[in-house]
């Protein structure tokens, strides 16, 4: 995890003239203890990791072409490469999706770490050797688990479950290697507070409909989702912790235990992440991220001088002053990503249409008798690639006088004698079954209605009927991403009000980016395509490297001989 702009890490020093001090909650006070204890923590690299700078450069190209294709966003790009790795290194040994035991595990930690460095992922020179045997070890457990996983029941597709356990299993490894790899601190501090802030801000309606530790699981799931961005993996490996306590170095009776309980808990996985509460939460969440997001800030400038950090935040002068020189560059920082999403998401939308145009759509239309011609052809092209230009381009950040609300929200959360906001969800709400059923019908039809129409454009356009129905559901794709770059949008915003064309937009697009995100989810059930691919991809690119960095060495070795 990773916080986008570039803050300096030397504050200025707090004037002693015109203090405003105000009492911290204790929340924040438990956050800038562990801050302080989480950075005195870290050592020092003493024998770090060097890669070569060419091969480096080059990786870093072929990272910059990843980040078209997937356009994601910074923060979730560092693990992607990460369970690309895994993929890649494991795939030999998923031969039936069955792990053999002459795994080299040293061997796979050193190349991710390697490739992480030399991806620009992680700093040249500066994680220690000693890092590698901790991923090894880390590699070690989800290697066992994948072997000896016991499943509760039998499955009519074995092969499927099989495959999407051994990816589940990838990501988690991905959440503990990136961890062990960078230590973050700052993000975990961060998610605690939030946590807690509104464990304790939130009524659950009736009383007693929920626990107190139930609602702080999901209200900790919503914190996960609206703060980082951060994906389910990430918050079952965090969950898997809790449950587990010995998880970083499981005992052998606990691996054995893993083993049996893993698969389970992935089965019912669902059963937490989708509970009736979450989207409330998310909601809530949603609104108050910018709080925690702009604190995080505010510590990075205090990250060399970690026990200044509780007393610069307490004077409200100073927090204010940080406050808005953070809020600024987030701003500039938001519009440069969302042009930068906007132009990758664009061009990930036209580069996918080339190869789904010729492995798919082609090769479909001449089983059933049809083809393309020079017309059809360019419609298959720039329509998809049009909706989402239009989809992205009219995305904009927040207006000018969001600050002042920002502000306000963060004295609420921050200090002990401000009032305190409170939000209360509801777990068994009541609604009218007849406005009920209207608004089902109506969504249903604004749904049905969208991706119709979409799809009579492509027929009287005289698509084949198979790119008809295949291009109506990359429209539907594409309204999905469009939903989720909006979303990034509203990082900096700390309401929920919405303007009247953001409201019929939103009529049009909600119900049609729900189909999107079905079909994305399916898509991920079916991964043996992505794993293949990635396997087939990039091996001849990591031995390119491989090669470029020994051959570099190889020359550099023979120029010292000459003296």
């Amino acid at each position: 995890m990773t916080t986008d702009p570039s803050i300096p890490t030397t504050p200025a020093e707090p004037i002693d003239e015109g203090k405003d001090i105000h009492p911290l909650t204790p929340e924040f006070e438990r956050l800038t203890q562990a801050y302080v204890q989480g950075i005195n923590s870290v050592s020092r690299a003493m024998t770090p990791i060097h890669v070569d700078e060419i091969a480096s450069r080059i990786a870093k190209f072929y990272e910059m072409v990843r980040k078209v294709v997937d356009w994601k966003e910074d923060n979730v790009l560092r693990r992607s490469a990460i369970e690309r790795a895994l993929k890649r290194t494991l795939f030999p040994k998923l031969s039936g999706v069955i792990i053999q035991s002459n795994v080299d595990t040293y061997r796979i930690a050193y190349t991710i770490t390697a490739d992480l460095i030399r991806g620009g992922h992680l700093a040249n020179d500066e994680i220690p050797q000693e890092a590698v045997l901790t991923v090894e070890n880390a590699l070690k457990k989800y290697l066992y688990i994948l072997e000896h996983a016991q499943f509760p029941s039998a499955d009519l597709i074995p092969i499927k479950r099989k495959i999407n356990f051994a990816t589940f299993i990838i990501e988690l490894a991905a959440c503990e290697i990136e961890e062990i790899l960078t230590n973050p601190v700052k993000e975990r501090t961060l998610l605690q507070a939030m946590t807690e802030s509104l464990t304790a801000r939130i009524r659950t309606l009736p009383e007693g409909s929920i626990s107190d530790e139930e609602k702080k699981t999901h209200t900790f799931i919503a914190s996960c989702r609206t703060l980082f961005d951060l994906d389910d993996g990430f918050i079952l490996y965090e969950l898997i912790k809790f449950t587990y306590p010995g998880w970083s170095a499981p005992d052998a009776q606990l691996l054995k235990r893993l083993a049996s309980e893993i698969p389970n808990l992935w089965l019912t996985s669902h059963h937490v992440l989708e509970h009736p509460i979450s989207r409330q939460l998310f909601t809530i969440s949603e609104r108050i991220d910018t709080v925690f997001m702009l604190l995080g800030d505010v510590m990075d400038q205090y990250k060399e001088a970690p026990q200044k950090l509780a007393a610069a935040i307490s004077d409200k002068t100073t927090l204010t002053a940080h406050l808005i020189e953070a809020y600024d560059k987030r701003y500039v920082s938001l519009k440069a990503r969302l042009l930068r999403l906007a132009i990758f998401s664009t061009l990930s939308v036209f580069l996918s249409n080339w190869v789904t145009f010729f492995i798919i759509e082609v090769p479909l239309a001449s089983w059933f008798y049809e083809g393309f011609n020079l017309f059809t052809a360019i419609i298959d092209f720039v329509v998809p690639t049009a909706v989402m230009f239009a989809l992205v381009s009219i995305i904009r950040a927040p207006p000018a006088e969001n600050i002042e609300l920002v502000k306000r929200a963060v004295y609420q959360f921050l200090y002990a004698d401000e009032k305190r906001k409170l939000y209360d969800v509801y777990l068994k709400r009541r609604r009218n079954p007849v406005i009920a059923a209207v608004m089902g019908v109506l969504y249903m039809g604004m749904m049905l209605g969208v991706l119709g129409g979409v799809g009579y454009v492509f027929y009287i356009a005289k698509l084949p009927i198979t790119s008809v129905v295949f291009d109506t559901f990359t429209i539907a794709l594409t309204f999905f991403a469009a939903v989720l770059i909006r979303n990034k949008a509203k990082e900096l915003s700390v309401d929920d009000r919405m303007t009247v064309w953001e409201f019929l937009l939103d009529m049009v697009s909600v119900p049609i980016a729900r189909i999107g995100s079905f079909l994305a989810n399916k898509w991920k059930e079916y991964n043996i395509i992505a794993i293949l691919f990635t396997f087939l991809i990039e091996t001849p690119m990591v031995v390119v490297f491989d090669f470029i960095e020994s051959w570099s060495q190889y020359l550099k070795e023979r120029r010292s001989e000459l003296h």
